[in-house]
This record gives structure tokens, sequence and C-alpha cells, in this order.
């Protein structure tokens, strides 16, 4: 009986030649060799991190080569791929359409999986679409967080299972077991026909949505995924489906089409303080950029070992730019808690917006022409508990692109300085600092518990 394996790295790997293999498992203290059989089959690539057993895993690994690697923390889960195409989908406006036409073309099968899930006039769009898909012939599976999914009204889940689709509501929340259910899955990520994948930060609510919130749409975007990247997307969601329903996968590998125009691009992955991808990635590409770091994100509560690098980074001469929410946000005390940062990044030339009018809910990384875009916020509460994903994309046309959403952005922000930072009234300053000791403490709590 095969027992838990520990902070490994799976790779399921076909359309290797070769006719045997050999697994070697460290397992608590012991080696065990195996040897599996490897027939020919299209190429697919799945790396990613089991703490549970290889059984519950992968029940159904018949003529397929499985080799287990002791993962490091250094190495990336997926590889990088060149031949990827990517379009930056801005706002709801943009994102939504293209996803619902992209569902009603699929002829194969729908992955859908995301945190932010509630009944909403966007969400009855999705589900119809959903519903449709199914009764052609169409597998539909969706993965929604239980806890972001509450406001799912009784009706709608209802709607779902009529009509067959497959609905697993991951981690369902209990007061009972109550730091187990802080564990959540934030990730945002919809895959059509292995052809296609988006990934970006925008739940099903209709905030996101211009059409239904035209005046305080929350500011978002999605990354269209085209190219063999599209099976390490698929990876990602087949993990996460089986460790809530071990069963068949049951689903047609579809050979990606090779996009014309070709980029570099790599998915990246956290799941808790031990795989960290994400934040590791930003860390290294700060301090290897030359002219420019600019960083969106909703709630920044980052991590010493960032801000100390993006400080550095301006001091040596980069252009290190952040936005921020102003007094619009979906959690106000999480915005005055990050104003704590203000004094010593503006001291070390780090600039600070802040965004006027809406929420910025983006999590946008552009280093130089690095850019990654995702679910990962840059907060301790994430680093913790949440499962996020990134698209990271290393091309200078899609970097025009993001630099160009950066600066009409900027145009619709107040920039922070010091000397202004230093006149803020007393009272907003007794407010970050409260809100900041908060923050603190709840990290000392995460860390004592998770050690």
């Amino acid at each position: 009986m095969i027992n838990k394996i520990h902070d490994y790295r799976c790779s399921l790997v076909s359309g290797v030649q070769a006719e045997k293999i050999i697994i070697s498992l460290q397992l608590f203290g012991y080696n065990k060799h195996l040897k599996a059989n490897l027939q020919t089959k299209p190429i697919i690539e799945l790396y990613c991190q089991i703490q549970h057993d290889l059984t519950f895993a992968f029940p159904n690994i018949s003529h397929q080569g499985i080799v287990i690697v002791k993962y490091s923390h250094q190495q990336s889960l997926f590889p990088w791929h060149e031949n990827c195409h990517f379009e930056l989908l801005i706002d709801g406006d943009q994102y939504f359409p293209a996803m619902l036409e992209s569902i009603r073309q699929a002829q194969h099968y729908i992955l859908f999986e995301n945190y932010l899930t509630e009944s909403s006039q966007i969400t009855s769009q999705f589900i119809k679409a959903f519903t449709d898909a199914r009764a052609r012939g169409v597998i539909v599976r969706l993965l929604l967080d239980d806890f972001g999914a509450k406001g799912l009204v009784e009706r709608d889940r209802e709607c779902l299972l009529e009509a067959g689709i497959e609905t697993i509501f991951y981690n369902p929340f209990s007061y009972k077991r109550f730091i187990r259910s802080l564990r959540r899955n934030h990730r945002k990520i919809l895959i059509i026909d292995g052809h296609y994948a988006y990934a970006g930060g925008a739940g099903l609510t209709d905030e996101f949505s211009h059409e239904y919130n035209p005046h305080q749409s929350w500011h978002d975007v999605m990354v269209k995924v085209h190219g063999l990247i599209v099976h390490d997307w698929i990876a990602v969601f087949r993990h996460s489906w089986q460790q809530c329903n071990p069963g068949e996968w049951g689903l047609p590998v579809i050979p990606a089409p090779v996009p014309i125009h070709a980029s570099a691009g790599h998915v990246a992955i956290s799941q808790g303080p031990r795989l960290q991808e994400i934040n590791r990635d930003f860390i290294k590409h700060i301090r290897s950029a030359e002219q420019q770091v600019w960083l969106m994100t909703p709630y920044f509560m980052a991590a010493r070992k960032i801000r100390n690098a993006l400080k550095q980074a301006a001091r040596r001469g980069v252009d290190v730019r952040i936005i921020l929410p102003g007094y619009i946000s979906d959690h106000p005390w999480v915005s005055r808690a990050a104003r704590g940062f203000y004094a010593r990044l503006l001291k070390n030339k780090v600039r600070i917006f802040e965004f006027n009018h809406r929420f910025p809910h983006a999590k946008i990384e552009f280093c130089d022409q690095w850019v990654s875009i995702g679910s990962s916020n840059l907060d301790r509460w994430n680093q913790h508990w949440n499962m996020d994903a990134n698209q990271e994309i290393d091309a200078s046309p899609f970097a025009d692109k993001v630099r160009e959403l950066f600066e009409n952005d900027f145009t619709e922000c107040t920039e922070i300085t010091y000397e202004q930072w230093h006149q803020r009234p007393r009272l907003h300053r007794l407010r970050e600092w409260f809100w900041g000791r908060f923050v603190m403490l709840l990290e000392v709590f995460t860390r004592n518990y998770q050690k």
C-alpha cells in the first residue's frame, strides 16, 4: 500500500518513446522502486505537488508512465512553452462576451474553476451557456469554491444539477472545522476543449460587469490562452478536481493547435506557504529588472521580501510604480492596513497611485517585458491559505499592451507623494495603525497554526 507522498513533484507523462521507466518513491524514510510500461500517446505533461495517496491522486494510470522526483522550492512545476498566443481582455465588457462565446462553441468539454460566484444577471448568462452546452452533449465540469459561492442561490444550484452538469464545491465551509475551512480555492480558470483557456482575477458577479454595473464596475483583466500551454492549465484543474473527486478522469486528450504568432508562456501556481511559485518568480524578476516594475493589486499586504525588493529596485533607478485601491474597496480595512507601508516605500522612491472612481481588482505584475496575470493577491492571507494560479508571459507585443493598460490607468489615479503623506489627518494614521496591527496578529496566528 503506497502511503502518503510529501513535498514531491509528480509528472504524468505520455508520448515518451520508451518501454519502461523506473519510478522511485522516497516514502517517509524508505525507497520503493516500481516499473511501468509506456505507450505512445499525444504529448501531455502534468506536474503537481501531491500530499495524498498516489492512488487517490491518479486512480487510472494504465497506459501512462509516472515519474516522481523530489520537489525543490527552486523548481517550477510547469515548463516554459514557446508556441503560445495570448490575448489581453480588459474589464467585463471584453472578457465576459469572449468567455461566453467560447462556451457556446465548445464541442467536447468545458472546465471551469472559480472562487467568487454569486447569483446575478451575468451568472445567469453563464449558467444558460453551460446548460445549453450540456444539452448538446458537451461535458461540463464546474469546480466552485464553497465559501466563495455562498451567494449562489439554491435555484441556480438545482438548475446545474438538473442539466447534468458535474459540479463540485471545494472544501465545504464548516464552523466545526473552522481552521481547515480557511483553505480556499481562489483560482479563476476556464478551459474549452483543450484548445483555449482563460485565466485572470474576475469572478462571476455583476460587480465585474460593465453592462450591469456601468458606473462602478470592478477593474479586472483576463488572459485568453491558446497553444500547448493549455494542457498545463488542464493539469492544474485536474489536480484540484481529483482532490475532491478521485474517480475516473474520463476526458479525451485533444491536441492543441499551434498558434501562428507564438509567444513564450508559463503557468505558475501557489498553494499554501510551501508552494509559492508566483511570489518567487515576481521577486526574481524585480531583482533583475532594468527599466520598470509596475504592479497592480487590490490588497497590498506583501511579504517583507517583496517590499524590500521593490525598494531596492527603485533605489537603483528602476521605475517602480504600484496601483492600489483608493477609498473604493470591497475590504476597506485591508487598504487601510496597506497604507502602513506607504511611508517607507515612498521614501525609497517607489511611486504609489490610488485608483479613483472604482475598485481595481486586477492582479498584474509587470517587469520589463515579463508579465504575470492571474488570481494571486499580494497579501499574506493568500500566501498561507489560498490556491492560486497565474499566467506568466515573456513577449514584447503582449508587454506593449500591458504597458498601454497601465499608462491609461495612471491617468485615472491620484499619485501619493511623500510630502502629502506626512500631512494626512491623525485619525487616518490611527486607523492605519490599528488595522496594521490586526493583520500582524492574524499573520502570527496563521504561522503558529501551520507550524
